[in-house]
């Protein structure tokens, strides 16, 4: 069964870091475009990062903050989130393609497996 779980969430003052992990089970997290999304209390799911093909992808808000990155052999995605702001609380997502070259501007709708999430909460 194809499944992605995170882990690594909880909560932590403006400045802190976390790490999250995405283990994924019968899917090669190198083989695939692998994606972190992030949805706030009442606003849209939206990309924070993705790497597939080429360099990896950031958006505005937390490049030069996040990093996005891969452990193949242990077949896990992470996501090193530096300085937090209390505006990057969320449900954290991590979610793969089927297809290594991410999709154009990271659409949702390209991504075929989701995991459950993990709650990243940021205190000011």
């Amino acid at each position: 069964q194809l499944k992605l779980v995170e882990s690594g969430g909880g909560s932590v003052q403006a400045g802190g870091t976390l790490r999250l992990s995405c283990a994924a089970s019968n899917l090669a997290v190198q083989s695939n475009c692998m994606a972190w999304f992030r949805q706030a209390p009442g606003r849209e799911r939206v990309l924070v990062a993705m790497m597939g093909y080429g360099d990896p992808t950031y958006s505005d808000s937390v490049k030069g903050r996040f990093t996005i990155s891969e452990d193949n052999a242990e077949n896990i995605l992470y996501l090193q989130m530096n300085s937090l702001k209390p505006e990057d609380t969320a449900i954290y997502h991590c979610a793969a393609a089927f297809q290594l070259h991410c999709p154009w501007n990271g659409r949702q709708g390209d991504f075929g497996i989701w995991g459950q999430g993990t709650q990243v909460t940021v205190s000011s």
